[in-house]
């Protein structure tokens, strides 16, 4: 097993799955990780630094999004091979693989100006083909039903329909409608629930994983030990989920309330003794015109994560490929025997 030079610093403030995934992104960076090396697992890592081993599977999953790490299925995770060219930013590693791509093109006989027309031709065949495609996203949260809706629209054009469970349970139309949807998208919360609702679709329902903002995350754990803050949203799944994302992060010695009703007066009564206020999207316009000065305003979103939403494109594109091709297989009898007659 590889060692482990670093601790946790549980005076720092900064989220434990924060300092993880920062050390193990610099030990890689300065070549003590190198490429193809083989990582401790998350339990050997959790045992070590003295952490709940769901901890370093976060660290170890943003890690694996941003493309620093790669696990392989029963063998383990490993530092990834272009782990060193990282420090690059995405649009310079996208120059070099469009650079590779015209090499071989103009190796082939293609013109740069032919090469040009035709990727341009390319993306804009993409570009349809998602237009072309409905996803129904399904979420049991009202707070935040719209925003991930937002978030997964991938800016090309995809038509996502947010659909709410509690809705799908009481209207058969809706459940009707979702049903007929390209794709099914949920969250790893309700994917086996999904899944049980819509037998028949299991290839074409997706699991994606919701991460905190690091930003909300990092500002609750700077908060001294002991504050008394009060979490302000609409439903008490959301309260839960941010309750768990907390503890997650290591983030425990706060006195914390919850509050999911409406009243104006007795929730201005919650606030006068609190250090801070978290709320949910939903209720950020609201609290905000109650909190004066002294009180700490921190907005708690979560979004789907870079791999999830790579992952949801390429399914999309996927999806829309077989399609195609089904729809050639499907006509083409009947086009021939138009064309006999």
């Amino acid at each position: 097993m590889a060692d482990i030079p670093f601790e946790i610093d549980r005076t720092s403030g900064l989220p434990v799955y924060l300092q993880i995934k920062q050390n193990l992104a610099h030990l890689i960076a300065c070549n003590y990780w190198k490429p193809g090396q083989k990582l401790p697992t998350e339990r050997q890592m959790a045992a070590k630094l003295g952490v709940s081993r769901n901890t370093v599977s976060l660290a170890y999953r943003q890690l694996e999004n941003e493309g620093l790490i790669t696990s392989r299925q029963g063998r383990g995770t490993f530092v990834a091979d272009t782990a060193g060219a990282l420090g690059e930013s995405k649009r310079e590693r996208a120059g070099k693989i469009i650079d590779a791509a015209l090499d071989k093109a103009l190796s082939l006989g293609v013109s740069p100006d032919e090469f040009l027309a035709l990727t341009q031709q390319c993306v804009e065949q993409r570009y349809q083909a998602l237009k072309e495609v409905t996803i129904a996203f399904l979420e049991c949260n009202r707070e935040q039903l719209d925003y991930f809706a937002r978030e997964i629209e991938l800016g090309t054009g995809v038509r996502v329909m947010p659909v709410l469970l509690d809705d799908l349970e009481k209207d058969p139309e809706v459940s009707s409608v979702v049903s007929k949807a390209d794709l099914i998208v949920t969250t790893f919360f309700h994917l086996d629930e999904v899944c049980n609702k819509f037998p028949d679709r299991q290839d074409e329902i997706l699991g994606i994983a919701l991460d905190p903002v690091i930003e909300s995350v990092v500002k609750i754990a700077r908060l001294p030990h002991g504050a008394k803050v009060l979490l302000v949203c609409i439903s008490e799944a959301f309260a839960e989920r941010v309750t768990k994302s907390m503890a997650l992060a290591g983030i425990r010695e706060l006195e914390m309330e919850v509050y999911t009703g409406r009243d104006p007066q007795y929730l201005k009564e919650l606030l006068e003794d609190k250090q801070a206020v978290i709320v949910s999207p939903g209720r950020l316009k609201e609290v905000g015109s109650m909190v004066g000065e002294g009180i700490q305003l921190i907005e708690f979103i979560y979004k789907p994560d870079a791999g999830s939403v790579n992952l949801l494109r390429s399914s999309v594109l996927e999806h829309k490929k077989s399609n195609s091709k089904q729809e050639a297989i499907d006509c083409g009898p009947d086009t021939a025997m138009g064309d006999i007659g």
